[in-house]
C-alpha cells in the first residue's frame, strides 16, 4: 500500500537497468514513480527550521545540566525536567508519548537509580509492529563524567541530536506511514548507554520487530577543534560482523562463503547512502565508516546491535574536541565548553532533512525479505530464494563485486510470478556465484524499497540466535 504522505516517497537504490519481466513501458513508469517520490521528500524535508532548532537547543541548555544523576524532581533544573519536557513535546504533536524507566547500577552509576527516557510512538497503518526508532541522548556531562552539579549545557552533545529527533516528529506525525515509527530522546548515555539498552530490552518485551535504529550523536557542528570545517558530509557509522549470533559456527561460514561486510547494519548505512546520493538537494554527502563507532568510544546504537537489531550512527564529518566533555572555562585564550554558540544549525538542519528521508521510506517500505540464500555452486548460473513479503509489490535484485562498496551491477526485478506459498526464487544466467555478492530488497506498490539484504552468512535481518 502507497504511504499517504502523497502517495509517494524516496529512495531506490540506482535505477532499474534491466527488467526480465517486464518492457520499456514498465521501466518509464518506474522512472516517472521515482521522480515523484523525490518530489514529496523533498518537498517534506525543506520544512525544517533552523529557527525552531535553535529554540529547542536553548530550551535544552536551559535546564542547567542534563547529568543522568542531577536532579529528577526538579521543575527547572535537571534531567528529569528535560525528560518531562521531551515527553510534553511529544504528545502535543498528537503522538503516544511516555517514559520507559528502569532502576539501573554501573561503573559510573553507583547508587541504584532510575534511568528514565521519553519516547513518543507514531503507530503505522498496516504494519503496526514493524518498527523504526530514531533516537538521540538528552543527557549531558562536562570533563568529570561523575560531576551532577556543574552546568553542562551539552548543546552538540548531544542536544543536536536531540532537537533533530524533535524536529523530525514535527514534520513526519501528521503524515501517515505503514510501519510504526518511534522518536526517543534516551538518557544515561553517558553514564553508559543505560537509556538504550532499556529501550531495546523494552522493544523485545513489546514483540516489536525492529527494521531500523538510526542513532544521532554529535551532529552540530562543522569545524573542528583544529580549524578544519567540512559542511558537506556526515559519517554514517556500521558495524561489519554483526554483534548478535556470532560465534564459532557463523565465523566459520564466513570464512568459506563471506558476509563480514554484509550484517544488516552495514546494509542499511548503504541504503541512507544512496539516499543521500538520490537527494542532492538537501546538500549532504554520506561517509560511510566501517566500524562500529569512533575510535575507543561507543553510542547508543551499540546497545541496540547487542539486541540483535539493524543499526547505525549520524556523526559530524569533524568533531569539536574543545566543546565536548568539557567543563565551561577560558584556559590559556582557549574557550571550552559545549554551548550553542559553537553549533552550525544550517548543517544540522541537512543532516535532520536526511533523517527525515530515511525514516519516510524506511516506513513506507516492506519489511526487508527473510531467507534469503544464494546458489549456484560449478554452475553458469546464480539462484537466489527467499520467502515472500506481505505488503511487497516486486522484489529487487542486486549485487556487486565483493569488494565493491555499495551495490551495483544490473539490477533486476523480480515479479510475483517469482513466488510461490513455499517461496520465491529468480535465475540469474550467466552470472557466477563465485565472483559477487548477491541480495534482495522488497518493494511496494509505491515503489519504496527496504533495505537490501545480503545472501550471504550473517546478513539476515532478523536476530539471530547465540551460540
Amino acid at each position: 500500500m502507497r504511504s499517504m504522505f502523497l502517495a509517494a516517497s524516496l529512495l531506490t537504490a540506482p535505477a532499474i537497468a534491466a527488467d526480465h519481466h517486464g518492457d520499456g513501458h514498465m521501466q518509464h513508469n518506474e522512472h516517472a514513480m521515482h521522480a515523484e517520490r523525490d518530489a514529496a521528500l523533498l518537498a517534506l524535508s525543506e520544512d525544517v527550521s533552523e529557527e525552531r532548532l535553535r529554540a529547542d537547543i536553548d530550551t535544552l541548555v536551559g535546564f542547567g545540566t542534563r547529568h543522568t544523576l542531577s536532579s529528577q524532581t526538579d521543575p527547572e533544573r535537571g534531567i528529569g525536567a528535560a525528560v518531562r519536557w521531551a515527553e510534553a513535546t511529544f504528545a502535543e504533536m498528537g503522538l503516544e508519548a511516555s517514559q520507559v524507566c528502569d532502576v539501573v547500577t554501573g561503573d559510573r552509576i553507583p547508587q541504584p537509580t532510575r534511568v528514565c527516557s521519553a519516547i513518543g510512538i507514531q503507530r503505522g497503518t498496516e504494519r503496526p509492529n514493524d518498527v523504526i526508532i530514531m533516537t538521540a541522548h538528552i543527557d549531558s556531562r562536562v570533563s568529570d563524567a561523575m560531576n551532577y552539579t556543574d552546568d553542562a549545557p551539552g548543546a552538540n552533545d548531544d542536544g543536536s541530536g536531540t532537537v533533530a529527533v524533535i524536529e523530525t516528529a514535527r514534520l513526519l506525525s501528521p503524515k501517515a506511514f505503514d510501519a510504526t515509527i518511534v522518536y526517543a530522546t534516551l538518557a544515561g548515555e553517558e553514564q553508559g548507554l543505560f537509556g538504550a539498552k532499556i529501550l531495546a530490552a523494552y522493544a523485545k518485551a513489546q514483540g516489536w520487530n525492529v527494521i531500523a535504529n538510526l542513532n544521532n550523536d554529535v551532529i552540530g557542528n562543522s569545524c573542528g577543534s583544529d580549524g578544519h570545517c567540512d559542511a558537506d558530509h556526515v559519517r554514517v557509522f556500521s558495524e561489519g560482523p554483526r554483534t548478535d549470533g556470532y560465534g564459532d559456527e557463523l565465523a566459520a561460514q564466513q570464512r568459506r562463503r563471506g558476509g563480514e561486510n554484509d550484517a544488516p547494519s552495514r546494509n542499511l548505512g548503504r541504503y541512507i547512502d544512496t539516499l543521500a546520493d538520490r537527494l542532492p538537494q538537501i546538500g549532504l554527502d554520506v561517509r560511510p565508516i566501517w566500524r562500529t563507532d569512533r575510535w575507543g568510544r561507543g553510542g547508543d546504537h551499540i546497545e541496540f546491535l547487542n539486541a540483535g537489531y539493524p543499526a547505525i550512527r549520524f556523526a559530524v564529518a569533524v568533531e569539536d574536541y574543545d566543546h565536548q566533555h568539557q567543563d565551561l572555562r577560558v584556559e590559556n585564550g582557549v574557550t571550552y565548553g559545549d554551548t550553542a554558540d559553537e553549533m552550525d544549525f544550517a548543517y544540522l538542519a541537512k543532516v535532520t532533512r536526511l533523517n527525515i528521508a530515511a525514516l519516510a521510506e524506511l516506513a513506507s517500505a516492506p519489511p526487508p525479505p527473510t531467507d534469503v540464500r544464494a546458489a549456484g555452486a560449478v554452475q553458469t548460473s546464480t539462484t537466489l530464494r527467499w520467502q515472500p513479503v506481505t505488503g511487497a509489490d516486486h522484489y529487487r535484485i542486486a549485487w556487486r563485486r565483493t569488494d565493491a562498496s555499495n551495490w551495483e551491477g544490473d539490477h533486476r526485478r523480480a515479479g510475483p510470478d517469482a513466488c510461490t506459498a513455499e517461496g520465491c526464487e529468480y535465475v540469474l544466467e550467466g552470472i557466477r556465484v563465485d565472483d559477487w555478492i548477491f541480495g534482495v530488497a522488497s518493494v511496494s506498490d509505491g515503489g519504496h524499497h527496504s533495505p537490501v539484504v545480503s545472501a550471504v552468512p550473517g546478513g539476515d535481518w532478523a536476530p539471530l540466535a547465540r551460540d
